[in-house]
């Protein structure tokens, strides 16, 4: 049987725990975070293994505060996001302080991940169906041609992943026959007397169907991506202009230009779930209202792990 991890990542997570870390509000009806959930759906789904991806200042604390509840449930790893990992040859810029995005992120699990792997972020809730889905996937039988990456990415509606707090941010994306063709960044959207809009990367407004496909940040994962992504990074690096401190190696860039030069293939698998976050602070609410209805509807226990005190 084929083995498959879970990868969330979470060096994003401030090193202040308690009030103000949107990724450890208590917003379960037992005071589970939304990554709780994540890994719940992920373990029911099939998963076999839980690997974080944090900051080593803040290793202690979120052992304590969530790796020893969820090593009672499930294997688990760690790996740390350090703005000094960089390719030989190549150092941090004078005034830099912040890591180099997702793509830096995933590097860092090379040595500790060699199975298909999901890649999640900490903040989301992402949905019970589309764990399994991801998980089926990579644990099924393909016929894809040996020379692609077989990767896949869960498919959200666009309407079921707005905030009715402020704008959003979304990956678009253009699929054609269940495969993923590219991913248009869209800014600044917001549905206002039924019509959705947002702003592309020139500024210009664009109309947005509820429908449209968009990426989440959940991706499954072949363990050949970290060779992509470590052959990769020194170009991206080349490529960033001097005096730009905030460039990211962001892994749907990778992914999108793996697909263009034709040698990924990503399947868009399709959801019905509903995301949500807490992007703003208003947000809370809503996302404690929403978990306290899956309850009521069987979706979810009360209290999540059973007698774990969160």
């Amino acid at each position: 049987m084929i083995k498959t991890t879970l990868v969330i990542m979470a060096a994003g997570i401030g090193s202040r725990y308690g009030g103000g870390i949107k990724q450890l509000a208590k917003v379960g009806p037992s005071g589970e975070i939304i990554m709780d959930y994540s890994i719940h759906d992920a373990l029911e789904a099939g998963f076999d293994k839980t690997v974080f991806i944090i900051r080593k200042d803040i290793e202690d604390d979120f052992r304590e505060i969530i790796g020893k509840r969820i090593e009672k449930i499930t294997d688990v790893d760690y790996a740390f996001q350090d703005i000094n990992d960089l390719p030989e040859g190549y150092k941090v810029p004078s005034g830099r302080s912040k890591p180099w995005g997702t793509g830096q992120a995933i590097l860092s699990i090379r040595g500790k991940v060699d199975t298909p792997f999901a890649a999640i972020n900490a903040d989301d809730y992402y949905g019970v169906h589309c764990f399994k889905h991801i998980h089926d996937y990579m644990t099924g039988s393909r016929d894809i041609s040996s020379s692609k990456l077989d990767i896949c990415m869960a498919g959200f509606r666009l309407g079921n992943t707005l905030s009715d707090n402020g704008t959003v941010t979304r990956g678009v994306c253009k699929v054609k026959n269940g495969i993923l063709e590219s991913v248009t960044e869209t800014f600044d959207i917001s549905e206002k007397a039924g019509k959705i809009a947002g702003r592309d990367a020139s500024g210009n407004e664009v109309t947005l169907s509820a429908d449209a496909p968009v990426s989440m940040n959940m991706w499954g994962l072949p363990p050949a991506i970290l060779d992509e992504l470590e052959a990769g990074f020194p170009v991206f690096l080349d490529s960033v202009k001097e005096g730009d401190l905030k460039a990211e190696y962001l892994l749907p860039a990778v992914i999108d230009n793996l697909i263009k030069e034709g040698r990924a293939e990503v399947k868009v698998l399709p959801t019905e779930d509903k995301w949500f976050g807490v992007t703003y602070i208003e947000d809370k609410a809503y996302v404690e209202k929403a978990l306290r209805d899956l309850v009521s509807k069987g979706i979810y226990k009360e209290k999540l792990f059973g007698q774990q005190e969160y």
